[in-house]
Protein backbone atom coordinates (compact mmCIF):
# COMPACT_ATOMS: atom_id res chain seq x y z
CA UNK A 1 0.00 0.00 0.00
CA UNK A 2 3.02 2.91 0.47
CA UNK A 3 6.11 3.01 -1.17
CA UNK A 4 8.50 5.97 0.40
CA UNK A 5 10.24 7.93 -2.17
CA UNK A 6 13.80 10.09 -0.94
CA UNK A 7 15.51 11.93 -3.50
CA UNK A 8 19.16 12.86 -1.73
CA UNK A 9 22.26 14.84 -3.16
CA UNK A 10 25.08 14.75 -1.03
CA UNK A 11 23.36 14.69 2.14
CA UNK A 12 24.64 11.48 3.53
CA UNK A 13 24.56 12.04 7.16
CA UNK A 14 20.95 13.42 7.34
CA UNK A 15 19.60 11.00 5.48
CA UNK A 16 21.01 8.37 7.58
CA UNK A 17 19.25 9.90 10.56
CA UNK A 18 16.43 9.51 7.71
CA UNK A 19 15.89 6.12 7.50
CA UNK A 20 17.19 5.57 10.96
CA UNK A 21 13.89 6.92 11.88
CA UNK A 22 11.61 4.82 8.98
CA UNK A 23 13.38 1.68 9.74
CA UNK A 24 10.96 0.91 12.81
CA UNK A 25 8.08 1.45 9.82
CA UNK A 26 10.17 -0.58 7.09
CA UNK A 27 8.59 -4.05 7.19
CA UNK A 28 5.12 -3.13 5.61
CA UNK A 29 6.44 -0.56 3.48
CA UNK A 30 9.38 -0.31 0.76
CA UNK A 31 12.02 2.39 0.81
CA UNK A 32 13.53 3.56 -2.57
CA UNK A 33 16.33 6.75 -2.20
CA UNK A 34 17.41 8.09 -5.16
CA UNK A 35 21.25 9.19 -5.00
CA UNK A 36 22.00 11.97 -6.96
CA UNK A 37 25.73 12.82 -8.00
CA UNK A 38 26.19 8.70 -5.75
CA UNK A 39 29.42 8.94 -3.59
CA UNK A 40 29.66 5.05 -3.48
CA UNK A 41 31.85 4.98 -0.20
CA UNK A 42 29.37 6.82 1.47
CA UNK A 43 26.16 4.88 -0.39
CA UNK A 44 28.08 1.68 0.13
CA UNK A 45 28.08 2.34 3.97
CA UNK A 46 24.36 3.38 3.86
CA UNK A 47 23.45 0.36 2.44
CA UNK A 48 24.91 -1.68 4.31
CA UNK A 49 23.81 -0.39 7.25
CA UNK A 50 19.91 -0.39 5.77
CA UNK A 51 19.56 -3.41 3.52
CA UNK A 52 15.79 -3.37 3.37
CA UNK A 53 16.06 -0.17 1.20
CA UNK A 54 16.56 0.24 -2.43
CA UNK A 55 19.47 2.63 -3.46
CA UNK A 56 19.25 3.73 -6.91
CA UNK A 57 22.67 5.48 -7.63
CA UNK A 58 22.63 8.34 -9.98
CA UNK A 59 25.99 9.82 -11.57
CA UNK A 60 24.78 12.96 -12.52
CA UNK A 61 21.94 15.18 -10.50
CA UNK A 62 18.54 15.76 -12.94
CA UNK A 63 16.84 17.62 -10.56
CA UNK A 64 14.62 16.84 -8.17
CA UNK A 65 11.32 16.81 -9.86
CA UNK A 66 12.98 13.97 -12.03
CA UNK A 67 14.86 12.50 -9.36
CA UNK A 68 10.41 11.97 -7.64
CA UNK A 69 9.01 10.25 -11.10
CA UNK A 70 12.34 7.95 -11.02
CA UNK A 71 11.39 7.34 -7.88
CA UNK A 72 7.72 6.58 -8.36
CA UNK A 73 8.46 4.48 -11.52
CA UNK A 74 10.83 2.19 -9.30
CA UNK A 75 7.90 1.58 -6.07
CA UNK A 76 4.59 -0.13 -6.57
CA UNK A 77 2.81 1.34 -3.52
CA UNK A 78 -0.88 2.66 -3.96
CA UNK A 79 0.29 5.78 -1.67
CA UNK A 80 4.09 7.20 -2.32
CA UNK A 81 5.32 8.98 0.67
CA UNK A 82 7.78 11.62 -1.21
CA UNK A 83 10.25 12.98 1.68
CA UNK A 84 13.22 14.92 1.94
CA UNK A 85 16.72 13.21 3.03
CA UNK A 86 17.25 16.10 5.82
CA UNK A 87 13.45 14.75 7.40
CA UNK A 88 12.89 12.50 10.02
CA UNK A 89 9.67 10.86 10.77
CA UNK A 90 7.87 11.42 14.57
CA UNK A 91 5.89 7.88 13.99
CA UNK A 92 4.00 5.61 11.85
CA UNK A 93 3.67 7.68 8.65
CA UNK A 94 0.90 4.97 7.54
CA UNK A 95 -1.67 6.94 9.23
CA UNK A 96 -1.44 9.47 6.06
CA UNK A 97 -2.24 7.10 3.19
CA UNK A 98 -5.08 5.12 5.74
CA UNK A 99 -6.80 8.75 5.77
CA UNK A 100 -6.38 8.90 1.88
CA UNK A 101 -8.06 5.90 1.29
CA UNK A 102 -10.57 7.04 2.91
CA UNK A 103 -10.95 10.57 1.32
CA UNK A 104 -10.71 9.35 -2.25
CA UNK A 105 -11.13 13.16 -4.01
CA UNK A 106 -7.75 13.33 -1.86
CA UNK A 107 -4.39 13.80 -4.25
CA UNK A 108 -1.99 15.04 -2.04
CA UNK A 109 -1.54 14.89 2.37
CA UNK A 110 0.81 16.64 3.90
CA UNK A 111 2.53 16.17 7.40
CA UNK A 112 2.50 18.70 10.61
CA UNK A 113 6.33 19.87 9.60
CA UNK A 114 8.95 21.09 12.71
CA UNK A 115 11.88 22.71 12.34
CA UNK A 116 14.41 21.53 14.53
CA UNK A 117 14.02 23.91 17.71
CA UNK A 118 10.49 22.16 17.47
CA UNK A 119 8.72 24.95 15.98
CA UNK A 120 6.24 24.54 13.77
CA UNK A 121 7.40 25.22 10.28
CA UNK A 122 4.71 26.94 7.69
CA UNK A 123 4.43 24.21 4.93
CA UNK A 124 0.67 24.96 4.42
CA UNK A 125 0.03 27.69 2.09
CA UNK A 126 -1.85 29.41 -0.38
CA UNK A 127 -0.93 29.18 -4.34
CA UNK A 128 2.08 31.19 -5.05
CA UNK A 129 0.82 34.88 -6.11
CA UNK A 130 2.29 38.75 -7.04
CA UNK A 131 2.14 38.56 -2.90
CA UNK A 132 4.71 35.43 -1.79
CA UNK A 133 7.67 37.48 -2.44
CA UNK A 134 6.96 40.53 -0.05
CA UNK A 135 5.24 37.41 2.46
CA UNK A 136 6.31 33.93 1.72
CA UNK A 137 7.59 31.72 4.36
CA UNK A 138 10.95 33.11 4.57
CA UNK A 139 10.83 36.32 3.11
CA UNK A 140 12.30 39.55 5.66
CA UNK A 141 8.41 40.60 6.46
CA UNK A 142 7.19 37.23 7.63
CA UNK A 143 11.07 36.89 9.63
CA UNK A 144 10.74 40.34 11.11
CA UNK A 145 6.44 40.71 11.24
CA UNK A 146 5.50 37.15 11.23
CA UNK A 147 1.94 38.11 12.12
CA UNK A 148 1.32 40.74 9.70
CA UNK A 149 -2.03 40.07 7.47
CA UNK A 150 -0.31 39.23 4.20
CA UNK A 151 1.98 36.60 6.07
CA UNK A 152 -1.29 35.30 7.95
CA UNK A 153 -2.82 35.11 4.70
CA UNK A 154 -0.56 33.41 2.72
CA UNK A 155 0.43 30.46 5.16
CA UNK A 156 -1.12 28.16 7.37
CA UNK A 157 -0.03 29.04 11.06
CA UNK A 158 -1.99 27.54 13.08
CA UNK A 159 -1.65 23.47 13.46
CA UNK A 160 -5.40 22.68 12.91
CA UNK A 161 -7.30 19.96 15.10
CA UNK A 162 -8.34 18.12 12.36
CA UNK A 163 -7.50 17.65 8.12
CA UNK A 164 -7.95 20.47 5.88
CA UNK A 165 -8.16 21.62 2.64
CA UNK A 166 -5.36 23.51 1.96
CA UNK A 167 -3.69 24.95 -1.60
CA UNK A 168 -0.39 23.20 -1.57
CA UNK A 169 1.93 21.39 0.52
CA UNK A 170 5.65 21.42 0.98
CA UNK A 171 7.73 18.29 -1.25
CA UNK A 172 9.75 18.14 1.85
CA UNK A 173 6.82 15.61 3.38
CA UNK A 174 3.84 14.55 0.90
CA UNK A 175 1.50 11.66 0.78
CA UNK A 176 0.78 11.17 -2.70
CA UNK A 177 -1.66 9.08 -4.49
CA UNK A 178 -0.17 7.01 -7.46
CA UNK A 179 -3.10 7.19 -9.96
CA UNK A 180 -3.63 11.10 -9.44
CA UNK A 181 0.43 11.52 -9.92
CA UNK A 182 0.12 9.29 -12.94
CA UNK A 183 -3.04 11.17 -14.04
CA UNK A 184 -0.97 14.67 -15.02
CA UNK A 185 2.11 12.89 -15.93
CA UNK A 186 4.09 13.11 -12.77
CA UNK A 187 6.16 16.49 -11.28
CA UNK A 188 7.28 18.98 -14.02
CA UNK A 189 11.23 17.98 -14.46
CA UNK A 190 11.44 21.51 -16.54
CA UNK A 191 11.59 22.34 -12.40
CA UNK A 192 15.30 21.35 -11.76
CA UNK A 193 14.58 22.69 -8.15
CA UNK A 194 12.19 24.43 -5.23
CA UNK A 195 8.13 25.71 -6.67
CA UNK A 196 7.41 21.80 -8.46
CA UNK A 197 5.67 20.79 -5.21
CA UNK A 198 3.36 24.01 -5.45
CA UNK A 199 3.54 23.51 -9.29
CA UNK A 200 2.33 19.57 -8.62
CA UNK A 201 -0.53 20.91 -5.95
CA UNK A 202 -2.05 23.47 -8.42
CA UNK A 203 -2.05 20.94 -11.15
CA UNK A 204 -3.74 18.44 -9.48
CA UNK A 205 -6.31 21.02 -8.19
CA UNK A 206 -6.92 22.19 -11.90
CA UNK A 207 -7.80 18.14 -13.16
CA UNK A 208 -10.05 18.15 -9.44
CA UNK A 209 -7.91 16.61 -6.81
CA UNK A 210 -7.42 18.14 -3.85
CA UNK A 211 -4.78 18.83 -1.45
CA UNK A 212 -5.25 18.33 2.57
CA UNK A 213 -3.00 19.39 5.56
CA UNK A 214 -2.90 17.01 8.39
CA UNK A 215 -1.10 17.31 11.62
CA UNK A 216 -1.80 13.61 12.73
CA UNK A 217 1.89 12.58 11.47
CA UNK A 218 4.89 14.91 12.08
CA UNK A 219 8.26 15.59 10.55
CA UNK A 220 11.29 17.35 11.77
CA UNK A 221 12.83 19.10 8.62
CA UNK A 222 16.15 19.94 8.92
CA UNK A 223 15.78 22.74 5.88
CA UNK A 224 18.71 23.11 3.33
CA UNK A 225 21.18 19.93 3.76
CA UNK A 226 21.05 19.41 -0.02
CA UNK A 227 21.37 22.98 -1.01
CA UNK A 228 24.42 24.29 1.15
CA UNK A 229 26.67 22.07 -1.34
CA UNK A 230 25.64 24.44 -3.95
CA UNK A 231 24.24 28.07 -2.46
CA UNK A 232 24.89 29.66 -5.38
CA UNK A 233 23.43 27.46 -7.75
CA UNK A 234 20.38 26.95 -5.57
CA UNK A 235 19.55 30.60 -5.43
CA UNK A 236 19.50 30.47 -9.39
CA UNK A 237 17.38 27.62 -9.01
CA UNK A 238 15.31 28.97 -6.89
CA UNK A 239 14.53 31.78 -8.57
CA UNK A 240 14.31 30.61 -11.51
CA UNK A 241 11.78 27.69 -10.89
CA UNK A 242 9.80 30.96 -9.32
CA UNK A 243 10.06 32.36 -12.15
CA UNK A 244 8.99 28.88 -14.77
CA UNK A 245 5.70 28.75 -12.36
CA UNK A 246 4.46 32.53 -13.03
CA UNK A 247 4.66 31.78 -16.69
CA UNK A 248 2.78 28.86 -16.21
CA UNK A 249 0.38 30.00 -13.53
CA UNK A 250 0.34 33.57 -13.76
CA UNK A 251 -0.86 36.59 -15.80
CA UNK A 252 1.20 36.43 -18.76
CA UNK A 253 1.28 40.12 -19.31
CA UNK A 254 2.95 40.67 -16.37
CA UNK A 255 5.40 38.24 -16.98
CA UNK A 256 7.94 40.88 -17.96
CA UNK A 257 7.38 42.77 -14.89
CA UNK A 258 7.83 39.34 -12.75
CA UNK A 259 10.96 38.53 -14.86
CA UNK A 260 12.45 41.76 -13.72
CA UNK A 261 11.39 41.47 -9.84
CA UNK A 262 12.95 38.46 -9.39
CA UNK A 263 15.92 39.28 -11.69
CA UNK A 264 17.02 42.34 -9.04
CA UNK A 265 16.27 39.65 -6.13
CA UNK A 266 18.44 37.46 -7.27
CA UNK A 267 20.82 39.91 -7.64
CA UNK A 268 20.56 41.05 -4.08
CA UNK A 269 20.42 37.72 -2.77
CA UNK A 270 23.94 37.02 -4.60
CA UNK A 271 25.56 39.69 -3.70
CA UNK A 272 24.37 39.45 0.37
CA UNK A 273 25.94 35.83 -0.39
CA UNK A 274 29.22 36.42 -1.81
CA UNK A 275 29.46 39.18 1.00
CA UNK A 276 29.13 37.16 3.71
CA UNK A 277 31.69 34.29 2.16
CA UNK A 278 33.93 37.90 2.35
CA UNK A 279 33.58 38.21 5.85
CA UNK A 280 33.84 34.70 6.62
Amino acid sequence: MLSVVIVNYLAYAPLASCLASLEPFVEPAEVVVIDHLTQPQSLESLATRFPAVRFIPTPGNPGFAAGVNRGVRETTGEYILLLNPDCSVGGDPRPLASWMAAHPAAAVCGALVREADGSVQASARRFPGVLTGLAGRTTWLTRVWPDNPLTMKNLVRDVPAEPIEVDWVSGACMMVRREALAAIGGMDEQFFLYWEDADLCRRLKQAGWLTYYNPAVSVTHLTGRSSQHAREASLIAFHESAYRYYRKHGNPLLAPLAFGVLQARLLLKRAMLRWRRLGA
